[in-house]
């Protein structure tokens, strides 16, 4: 039986294989995963038709595969031994595959070392008391010999002697999540007029309605009431009274949207992905609030479907939860707009003619110019403003 890749979306038509989660010989459980493959979008487990056990690898960790293609051969169980010992042969790590013309120069390498490097008692002993390794101090003598200078300097430096080139730099070959963040931001930085707006916004009466409500909130959503929840309604509220904000162009056209999906970008160990929120403008509170943390699961466990991705129309990023003051994010194309949220700080601001202490957030606004005005930038985003710093607006919807 072969082990096929999914189709796993219109747009996606080959994938990589990150990693196997079962070994060549070793037996499975129908429906257990056996692979990790990783398109430029998601990473998702492709399971095992059927119990049985790995005959033959077809396709490698760090290989491509298109869609369709046969990632391994499946037999039964009791084929374990045979397709163990004939199909999986030792494969040594790059590592440890040296010639035997690099093995020679190493064993010439250690005796040269070992011949030029006769220590005076001096330095023997010196090297002794600071428990150094020889073979890592570099001498200064053309015939290799060491001094106390060499021992001393070494112990003063040891950074820089201490650490090959292979040490001091490390290669790793980029994802395909990771080339198609790179390209798809370069490629909105090129297409897109993009242009930023500024403003901050008093957190003072939501950080009240949080600390007040946050155990009914709880009792009956079985979540925490979020700051997200309040900038997803503030936004689709926004977009309401500002349609360019939530459009597209789509060639010579601009697209209105009439439907609000709201994108919240989400860090990963690889990288940077958008969950959307479908249809947030009949959400209630509680209903984003555990939409965000389903979507969030999903992204650190790497099991977000191509549906979890697809149909933004807005995006918002939270670069205050890694402690950024301020920022200028990029539009995530076809979208025309993007919200930044930055850190809460404790700020002198004032009000009513009187200097006080309020915690304080500044916003960023990043937008396409092509089709969003000054004017309407700068509403989009003092609309965001007043609506969250009178939260019963949003909470009442009037």
């Amino acid at each position: 039986m072969e082990l096929i890749v999914p189709t796993l979306g219109e747009s996606i038509t080959e994938a990589t294989v990150s990693k196997w989660l079962k070994k060549v010989g070793e037996s499975f459980e129908a429906d257990e995963p056996l692979v990790e493959i990783e398109t430029d979008k998601i990473t998702v487990e492709v399971p095992a038709p059927s119990a049985g056990s790995i005959s033959e690898i077809k396709v490698h960790e760090g290989a491509d595969v298109n869609i369709g293609g046969v990632l391994a051969l499946l037999g039964d169980k009791k084929d374990q031994n045979e397709s163990s010992t004939l199909k999986n042969p030792v494969t040594k790590k790059p590592e440890e595959q040296a010639t035997n013309e690099e093995q020679k120069q190493k064993i010439v390498s250690t005796s040269n070392n070992g011949e030029s490097n006769k220590l005076s008692p001096a330095v023997k002993k010196l090297i002794n008391e600071n428990d150094l390794d020889s073979n890592k101090i570099i001498a200064s003598r053309s015939d290799g010999r060491l001094t106390k200078s060499d021992v001393f300097n070494f112990m003063n430096n040891p950074s820089t002697t201490d650490k090959t080139s292979k040490e001091r730099e490390e290669v790793v070959k980029m994802s395909k999540i990771r080339k198609t963040i790179a390209m798809r931001l370069k490629e909105s930085q090129n297409t897109a007029a993009i242009l930023t707006t500024f403003n901050e916004v008093d957190m003072s009466e939501i950080m009240k309605v949080r600390e007040t409500k946050k155990e009914d909130f709880m009792e009956r959503y079985n979540v925490k009431l979020g700051l997200m929840s309040f900038f997803v309604k503030a936004v689709v509220t926004s977009l309401q009274e500002f349609p360019a904000v939530n459009a597209e162009i789509r060639e010579e056209n601009i697209i209105y949207k009439n439907h609000f999906d709201i994108g919240i970008a989400v860090g990963t160990e690889k990288g940077l992905v958008v969950p959307v929120l479908k249809d947030a403008d009949i959400m209630t509170f509680g209903d984003i609030e555990q939409q965000i943390v389903e979507l969030s699961s999903k992204a650190k466990e790497g099991t977000l479907t191509m549906d979890d991705l697809t149909g933004g129309t807005f995006t918002i990023s939270n670069g205050g939860v890694y402690g950024s003051m301020l920022s200028t994010p990029i539009i995530n194309r076809p979208q025309s707009g993007i919200l930044g949220m930055h850190n809460i700080q404790k700020r002198a601001v004032v009000v009513d003619d009187e200097i006080v202490i309020r915690p304080m957030m500044y916003l960023a606004f990043s937008y396409d110019h092509r089709i969003i005005d000054g004017k309407e930038s700068v509403g989009f985003l003092i609309s965001i403003k007043n609506l969250l710093e009178n939260p019963s607006k949003l909470i009442l919807g009037v």
